[in-house]
Parts: C-alpha cells; structure tokens; sequence
C-alpha cells in the first residue's frame, strides 16, 4: 500500500520556510490534500510540489484506522508520509496548519522503534520522551491537539518490517471544518 503511495507520489526532501535549508525527513502524501513545506511555508495543497500531479487517495486500511482512532464525525483530507532515515530528526512543533482544529491527529508508526517527545501547548513546557515502536498509534486530540511534539532519534535495528531499514510515520489530519 504504501509503496504504491510512493510509486504515484514519489518521496522527495522538504525544505525549511525562510531558509530554505533540506529536512532530514523525506516525505510524500495521500488524500485529496498533501502537507508540504518549502521556502514560502508550511500548507495543504493538492497536488505534489515535485511532479505536480494530484495526490493519491487514502487507502480503505488507513480510514478504518482513522474511524477506530480518531472517534471523529468526519474523514481525514490529508494522509503524510514522513520516511525516516538512521539519522533524520523532527524538532518540537506543533501541528496547527488545520483549519478544523477540533480533529485530533492520528500517527500511525512503522518500522524502526524512535524516541518521541511530547510536551505541552508552550515549547518550553516539560517534556517526556517514550518509545514508539512499529505498530503503535498516537492520536494528538482533545486538550493534546496542539502539544508540542517531535522525534528526538530513530533507533536502527529495532526492526525488520522495513527491509532497508529506518522508520514510517503515517500521519491522517482533518484540514478544513465540515460545511
């Protein structure tokens, strides 16, 4: 499933608002929305900025996890890929590109075991680290929404659903409120 998402949406490299500078995270989308970052900022759009060709829908498997999960009236609009080499990082952020904040986030993790770190609403609450391993969910809803959140290491070897190793977060977002 996934590599088919990659196959339509090729994984590429994002790039930092302002400086433009490449994230150690590569990425790609599904959905009738992608979430992109580059020099002009952070948003949804519909098509992929590479190839400029829509998204790929949403996989049937990766609604049903959203149903079970979210407990959320309406469907994601936006599905990212984050693809995690040995060495990639995501520093502390909030997700708050959302129109429909209300709709929790739900990660899905594949691959290898990372350490991931939650906080709260400001970046310099306290934080606390816990290992996400492959399999395990996360769901940012609620009060949670808006935590400050990131991933401090990948930890390699930890598992072998990946032949080439590294990490897959799977991340299904509600962008805009229902009309």
């Amino acid at each position: 499933m996934l590599r088919e998402i990659m196959r339509v949406a090729p994984i590429y490299t994002p790039r930092m608002p302002n400086s433009g500078k490449p994230m150690s995270v590569r990425m790609t989308n599904c959905g009738p929305l992608g979430w992109v970052t580059d020099e002009r900022g952070y948003r949804y759009q519909a098509t992929h900025p590479v190839t400029g060709a829509p998204w790929p829908p949403i996989p049937d498997i990766l609604l049903e996890a959203w149903r079970e999960l979210a407990r959320y009236p309406h469907l994601p609009q936006a599905c990212l890929v984050n693809v995690y080499g040995p060495d990639a990082r995501m520093g502390l952020h909030q997700d708050r590109d959302e129109d429909d904040l209300s709709a929790p986030v739900v990660s899905l993790s594949l691959g290898d075991t990372c350490l991931f770190r939650v906080g709260g609403h400001k970046r310099s609450d306290p934080t606390h680290s816990l290992k996400l391993s492959s399999g395990d969910a996360v769901v940012l809803g609620g009060d949670a929404r808006l935590a400050f959140h990131g991933v401090d290491r990948i930890m390699p070897g930890t598992s072998t659903l990946l032949p080439e190793g590294g990490r897959i977060n799977v991340t299904l977002r509600r962008v805009t409120r229902e009309g």
